[in-house]
């Protein structure tokens, strides 16, 4: 139970700190939360016209009929097209941001480290390439396919995956084989 514990506090701290690299001192993440200048402008139209929420535009009010629907989806190709997702408030409490991350990687690398330990006595490389697929699952079945229908690039998502699993990856190969 101590090998568990230990390997899912050290492996969510170095996904914790990867990912916080990653998104704040790399900038690889810079094109996901782009500068406009007339944001301000923005933020009121929208606090003018929209209730929180997320928003896909252009698209159908709830309960219009499949043709309608094809119809505007029709009309709207190769015109410009949004997702927005609004708020009216900003809570950037960032304490309690961290810690809830910081949770979810200690979870994630727990999950992780049993399934690891039901393998029996995996060699170094194949808990570095398991853990990889567990990470390369997650962003294949999330990040990319989002990816896919709302155009979006997914380097620095897929950079993410290789780097923080990757590290996680040989400190849970070298710890969990350790007798």
């Amino acid at each position: 139970m101590k090998k568990i514990i230990i390997a899912a506090l050290v492996g969510g701290i170095i996904l914790f700190i990867w990912q916080f690299i990653s998104w704040t001192i790399s900038g690889l993440h810079n094109n996901m939360q782009k500068y406009s200048p007339k944001q301000d402008e923005i933020l009121k139209y929208l606090g003018d016209n929209l209730e929180e929420g997320f928003y896909y535009m252009p698209t159908v009010p709830e309960g219009t009929s499949m043709e309608e629907g094809a119809k505007l989806m029709e009309s709207s190709m190769g015109k410009p097209w949004a997702q927005v997702y609004y708020h009216k408030s900003m809570d950037a409490n960032m304490n309690v941001n961290m810690a809830r991350g910081l949770v979810v990687d200690i979870l994630a690398v727990l999950l992780l480290s049993w399934m690891l330990l039901k393998m029996g006595n995996a060699s170094m490389q194949t808990i570095i390439l398991t853990t990889l697929a567990v990470g390369f699952i997650g962003y294949l079945t999330d990040v990319y396919t989002k990816s896919i229908w709302f155009e979006t690039k997914t380097l620095a998502d897929l950079i993410d995956v290789i780097v923080g699993w990757g590290v996680v990856g040989v400190w849970l190969g070298w710890w969990l084989r350790r007798k």
